[in-house]
């Protein structure tokens, strides 16, 4: 690759998921769906980013996990190999927001990675709480990256967020 690519990392979890005060069961998690609306319209390499210790399917187990990952600052392990960033220029990063913030995992994953002159491009899907700062959370991690503008989907909208995706991108320049 010449260094002008554009990769897409997403982390997502199907299973018991929030919905508007209840519980639904996602075949596919929210950000997935998103991740894949962007597929749909730009060119690009896709890295899944998987937990090398799953997150259950529970959400209410999911939900205490993610606190006590969130309180003892944890970084969870990324199973497999983390992409080589050199031949893309842009990163698209994506995830759900948990308990107001990227899931720990993400930490794992911008730390594992030299994101030097690459611009990022945050997007997330949430219950309540829209991007919830995870863009200034990635301007901090990763101040030699331009972060760009993100996109939050609510969860529940995503596969209806086709509109969104599109302004989204063609607003980054990439459609």
């Amino acid at each position: 690759m010449s260094g002008d690519g554009i990769l897409l990392a997403y982390f997502s979890r199907a299973g018991e998921n929030y919905l508007e005060g209840g519980r639904t069961v996602l075949e596919v998690g929210n950000t997935e769906v998103v991740a894949g609306l962007i597929g749909e319209r730009v060119d690009c390499e896709v890295y899944r980013i998987e937990a090398a210790d799953p997150y259950p399917h529970d959400y209410d187990e999911t939900v205490d996990r993610n606190v006590e990952e969130q309180e003892t600052d944890a970084r969870p392990e990324i199973a497999g190999t983390l992409p080589d960033l050199s031949g893309y220029r842009t990163v698209l990063i994506g995830s759900p927001v948990w308990n107001v913030r990227a899931p720990m995992i993400m930490s794992t994953f911008v730390e594992g990675l030299d994101f030097t002159g690459k611009t990022v491009l945050p997007f997330v899907t949430y219950a309540v709480s829209g991007m919830a700062g995870v863009d200034e959370d990635y301007r901090t991690a990763l101040p030699s990256a331009e972060i760009g503008t993100g996109l939050a989907v609510r969860g529940e909208e995503s596969a209806d967020a086709g509109a969104a995706v599109e302004d989204w991108l063609r607003g980054a320049g990439l459609v």
